[in-house]
């Protein structure tokens, strides 16, 4: 299989006209759809295609049914291990049977309901901010937040390996779109520092970056955007749950409570539910409740999920020993691998890159882990650079010790067998 990205630019392969006979322009869409499917088609050929493989049944927060085998789950996003728990599936269900499966439409109109303002208001409690509002995913959060809050006059400034929401967000928004290197500090202020004088500046980071598992210099981020009058916005997707005493994130995890402006985060990972939020001062929620295209005209969230996130926030204040038990479970796992003789990057959380070289070596990982029953799953390129295809492990709350010593010891025959270690 290539391990390279696939470009369109030039490639005309031999395939149907577009549609209704269309000129060459139509043939252009169809080979950039032809070459997504050949390479798809390649994987499946060679038996190393892993992506949208359908769960038959979740046995537990931590096992898995598929093609009638049960699987070891290492590839969730459940850090607190909270999917199934009895208090949000209770609160899920009542909320079907008080207000039904839907809304009335969208937010602005006649969709929202009394659980949504309870929910944005608990996470406002939550993150420690005056407001909050809440969105159909977290892709739309990213792409909304940062395209409203700046446009073409203004700068944004994004670590290079941002969730590509981010990027994205960064690109609609039509402002000057500048990365800086990787948690590189120095970069950043070289950055800033040339930022177009006048321009309003918007720096954007993840607090824990989703392909590496590191986390952002928070206290020397902050500090620079004070420095240069930059407004600056961080994306807790991976950090709610896993960072900080009490799961709270990045603030709390270095003792910096109110120094992010804007806080993004998901509903769909520590907290087992679907959709996204933002939370800041009061006046900022309430432009975004007013000018936020993606709020204004999406749909509202359904109220089970909304009654979901809402309990979960109960269950992690109720149950904070979740909290240390996913930081512990994940050190130990981080510091076996390692010692086994595995990349593990500069990771410091519950995301755990295992990182296998070419494209190829990381579909022949995930091929040897599945086949002794550890649901593991591939990055390749062009989501990560090439050369850095990994697997990118996940350690939660409800592993037990014996499960992740499972896991280590697949893990260490699947790395012999593909020569990785």
């Amino acid at each position: 299989m290539r391990n390279d990205q696939t470009r369109f630019d030039g490639v005309r392969p031999a395939v149907a006209a577009g549609p209704n006979g269309a000129g060459p322009g139509a043939d252009r869409i169809a080979g950039h759809i032809q070459a997504w499917l050949e390479r798809v088609d390649e994987a499946k050929a060679d038996g190393l295609y892993f992506f949208n493989q359908p769960i038959d049944e979740i046995l537990s927060p931590t096992r898995v049914r598929l093609r009638d085998r049960e699987m070891l789950m290492f590839a969730s996003y459940s850090y607190l291990g909270l999917i199934g728990h009895p208090r949000i599936n209770a609160a899920a269900k009542a909320a079907v049977d008080e207000y039904g499966t839907g809304t009335h439409g969208v937010r602005l109109l006649a969709g929202t309901l009394k659980l949504h303002r309870e929910l944005e208001a608990a996470l406002a409690a939550f993150t420690g901010r005056e407001d909050a509002l809440t969105f159909s995913s977290g892709y739309v959060t990213n792409l909304t937040a940062v395209s409203t809050l700046v446009g073409r006059h203004d700068v944004v400034i994004c670590d290079k390996l941002n969730h590509a929401s981010i990027v994205d967000g960064c690109q609609l928004s039509g402002a000057e779109f500048v990365r800086f290197r990787h948690n590189d500090m120095s970069d950043l202020e070289r950055c800033l520092r040339r930022a177009r004088p006048g321009a309003a500046r918007l720096v954007v980071v993840d607090a824990v970056f989703s392909m590496d598992g590191d986390i952002i210099d928070l206290p020397r981020v902050a500090e620079l955007c004070r420095a240069y009058g930059a407004w600056l916005m961080v994306d807790e997707a991976h950090s709610v749950g896993v960072l900080g005493r009490t799961g709270r994130g990045i603030e709390e995890h270095f003792d910096l409570e109110g120094v992010i402006d804007l806080k993004m985060g998901t509903l769909s990972k520590t907290i087992p539910s679907v959709g996204g939020y933002l939370a800041g001062r009061a006046d900022l929620i309430h432009m975004f409740r007013h000018a936020a295209r993606a709020f204004i005209f999406s749909a509202a969230l359904p109220p089970a999920q909304a009654a979901a996130a809402l309990a979960a926030l109960d269950v992690m204040r109720a149950e904070p020993e979740r909290v240390a038990a996913v930081q512990a479970k994940a050190r130990y796992f981080r510091d076996s691998l390692r010692r086994l003789g595995f990349d593990t990057l500069q990771t410091e959380t519950a995301i755990v890159p295992v990182v296998c070289g070419p494209d190829e070596r990381a579909y022949a990982m995930v091929r040897e882990c599945q086949a002794r029953g550890i649901f593991a799953l591939p990055v390749v390129s062009p989501a990560v650079a090439e050369g850095l295809a990994r697997i990118r492990a996940t350690v939660t709350a409800a592993h037990s010790q014996a499960e992740i010593d499972q896991a280590l010891d697949v893990f260490a025959q699947a790395g012999r067998a593909v020569g990785i270690i």
